[in-house]
């Protein structure tokens, strides 16, 4: 099996500094090819034309990735799952992917996603990197413009989710594997400690915390944490646990063989009523359609699906039609096999 590439989640409220480390990650990544998913926005958040225009070598504009379509946890099969399944399938891969997520995402929702039936052979979560507005904590408060968070929280129309900001804080920290105490360089001295203390407070034993300024930390420290939190998710408290919210993780999936279809309509058609009815989340794979020499490549995420004729069949080659379905753990595998079957 190949050796799976390596995620860092960024987590932190907006105005924590996640862009500048960002940048600064980028600028001294020495040659490594660093792919970014950013799920920032609002006028105020991360801009992702910022670090398409960085004019740092190695970031090229492919390698930027915005989702903009609402909080990450909250969109994690419509949005996120396709996107990294891109980045895998690119024929230079990534070397790491840095995921910088909006700062009202709960972060182990989006953890638990990597154990999606496609992804989890092929990427780890490295480590959840939270990145703290020391001078904001200093002053009792968990962003520097509390103003702003909640004009972001109420520009988000698939945000699912009502955290008050206190525990949207504890669930960064319950959830992270390195801690970044950013611009330190505004406190005086006496105000570091007790930032300190408040932080260390909400954190799982043995995480680290690491002083910044301008989100300026070397490489070494923030990527190779090798934490396949994804597999660690218990150490991980959260909020929505007890409530069983955010449960992302808990999927399953089969494969489905079929003949020779008749036409791309009569399977999209009989696809659009099996979905919604079995709350299927995905299917994908390729279909053979009868009269039609190239294969018919068919992806569907909820309700909506797409397709086209990606290559010829190759002699040789059996024409056949091979589905994946992709849902939560206690589907009706056998309804939906046999729905397909006529």
């Amino acid at each position: 099996m190949a050796q799976k590439i390596p995620a860092t989640v960024v987590t932190g409220f907006l105005g924590a500094g996640k862009t500048s480390m960002i940048r600064h990650l980028l600028a001294t990544a020495r040659g490594r090819r660093i792919a970014l998913i950013i799920n920032e926005f609002g006028d105020l958040g991360v801009d992702g034309d910022i670090l398409k225009s960085c004019a740092i070598e190695g970031c090229a504009e492919d390698d930027v990735v915005e989702l903009t379509n609402g909080c990450l946890c909250c969109t994690v099969a419509d949005d996120f799952i396709p996107t990294i399944e891109k980045l895998l399938d690119r024929e230079q891969p990534p070397h790491h992917i840095v995921i910088e997520t909006s700062g009202l995402a709960l972060p182990k929702p989006l953890v638990q996603a990597f154990n999606w039936p496609d992804i989890r052979t092929r990427v780890t979560v490295d480590g959840v990197v939270t990145v703290v507005d020391a001078p904001a904590v200093a002053a009792g408060q968990f962003a520097s413009d509390t103003g702003a968070v909640q004009a972001q929280r109420l520009a988000d129309d698939a945000l699912d989710h009502e955290s008050p900001l206190g525990e949207l804080f504890e669930e960064q920290l319950a959830c992270a594997d390195l801690v970044v105490l950013n611009k330190t360089d505004l406190l005086n001295g006496g105000e570091l400690a007790p930032v300190t203390t408040t932080v260390k407070e909400q954190l799982r034993p043995m995480v680290k915390m690491v002083t910044a300024r301008h989100g300026e930390v070397d490489p070494v420290v923030l990527l190779g944490l090798a934490a396949a939190a994804e597999d660690d998710l218990a150490s991980r408290p959260s909020h929505m646990d007890a409530a069983g919210e955010h449960d992302h993780d808990d999927f399953a999936s089969f494969t489905v063989e079929l003949g020779v279809l008749p036409s791309p309509q009569a399977l999209v058609k009989q696809l659009q009523a099996i979905i919604p009815a079995h709350n299927i989340l995905r299917v994908k794979g390729f279909a053979a359609i009868g009269g039609k020499d190239m294969r018919l490549l068919l992806q569907g995420v909820g309700a909506r699906i797409q397709h086209h004729y990606d290559r010829e069949w190759t002699a040789g080659e059996t024409r056949r039609t091979r589905l994946v379905v992709i849902g939560e753990t206690g589907m009706d595998e056998a309804a939906i096999r046999e729905a397909l079957a006529h």
